[in-house]
């Protein structure tokens, strides 16, 4: 289970390596661009909130850290699948990868 860290003021949100390796190369791809765009997820289930959205914009830190040292295999078509959805909807939604 690998970690997300925007911004350090909020626990990470934990995601699994192989998602997290295929929402690297899309945040990647935005942030190189410099195009800024909402990201959601659904919280733990002890917190609070039941969903949480933040605004990741190429200026604020980002850390990804991932569980194990192997790189997971990229699905092309997954990372494009990605992109199309956050490009239409101008969000991408973590809960629903």
């Amino acid at each position: 289970m690998g970690k997300l860290e925007y911004n350090s003021s909020r626990p990470a949100i934990e995601i699994e390596d192989v998602t997290l390796a295929h929402v690297k190369i899309v945040i990647g791809t935005k942030l190189r661009r410099n195009e800024s765009f909402m990201m959601t997820w659904l919280a733990r289930p002890e917190a609070t909130s039941g969903r949480m959205t933040i605004w990741v914009h190429p200026s604020i830190p980002l850390i990804l850290e991932f569980d194990d040292p192997a790189m997971p295999s990229i699905d092309p078509k997954r990372v494009a699948h990605m992109m199309d959805q956050l490009n239409s909807r101008g969000e991408l939604m973590l809960d629903q990868l």
